[in-house]
């Protein structure tokens, strides 16, 4: 059972009507032994693919503040190798980016095969932010639902696995770990008083996030509802999404890996006969 929900290709997307304290029925001592074998798989499997070279893995998290996408790379990823592991954040554009199209900065981070990229935001701010914001009018962001759709397309077409999550926090939760803040002096730096203003906003984005997963969820790019508010939950229900996707690629993996190993002992022999 998956506890991550997948958005079914243009399925009407109602934020409200999932609850982001969900728990999939599991205690929380049950939960963590889970994710613990499952953070152990992926660095496994991360390790394989790093290897093999034949396959690429994009993961993407998005969510309104304090959701916990920061959490999530620091636990889902504890066992991955940062040799082949890259997470790219995407702040406000520079300059330079604004000058080109708004998917010029994002082609440019997209994981090479043997790697696994986790994008902290990404393309899909210059959907969500941009319209809640009133950055730009209605007729540029509007086709970027099929813009992004066509550039995800191409990155699959190109042996890229894509997973996008949303970490679906309620405002409750959120206001009381923007208040934790203040209260503790390690992660005060994190404050901003845009973080209340942004909660202004709320109905806004949960509009534009509702849109964007209804249009932009795919067979090759699908999106996932995490709820959020259980951090373990969360952590949990990430890796346990990217596992299942990944787990069936291990077979392969390991047969390319094999091939490769028997042509270097064979190498090998070879050069200790004309040595000896």
């Amino acid at each position: 059972m998956s506890h991550a929900i997948r958005v079914k290709p243009g399925k009407k997307v109602d934020l409200g009507a999932i609850d982001p304290n969900a728990n999939g029925g599991l205690a929380r001592e049950e939960g963590e032994a889970r994710f613990a074998a499952l953070a152990t798989e992926l660095g496994e499997l991360q390790e394989l693919l790093y290897a093999a070279q034949s396959t690429a893995v994009l993961v993407v998290l998005q969510g309104l503040d304090t959701s916990g996408k920061d959490g999530t790379i620091r636990h889902v990823f504890t066992h991955a190798n940062p040799q082949g592991t890259r997470v790219v954040s995407f702040k406000v554009p520079t300059a330079e980016e604004l000058s080109h199209d708004f998917l010029w900065r994002v082609h440019q981070a997209v994981p090479d095969r043997g790697t696994l990229a986790i994008f902290n935001r990404s393309h899909y701010e210059d959907l969500v932010v941009v319209r809640v914001k009133n950055l730009a009018p209605v007729d540029v962001w509007r086709p970027r639902f099929e813009q992004i759709n066509a550039f995800e397309r191409l990155l699959a077409d190109n042996g890229t696995i894509i997973l996008k999550f949303f970490l679906h926090i309620s405002g409750e939760e959120q206001e009381s770990r923007l208040l934790d803040r203040e209260h503790e002096v390690a992660t005060a730096w994190k404050l901003s008083v845009g973080d209340w203003v942004e909660r202004k906003s709320w109905p806004a984005y949960m509009e534009a996030y509702e849109d964007a997963l209804s249009k932009c969820s795919t067979k090759h790019a699908p999106w996932f509802v995490v709820p959020a508010d259980r951090k373990w939950f969360r952590d949990m229900a990430v890796a346990e999404t990217i596992v299942d996707a990944l787990r069936p690629l291990r077979a392969g993996w390991m047969e390319s890996l094999g091939a490769v190993g028997r042509e270097r002992l064979a190498e090998l022999s070879a050069f200790r006969e004309q040595e000896s």
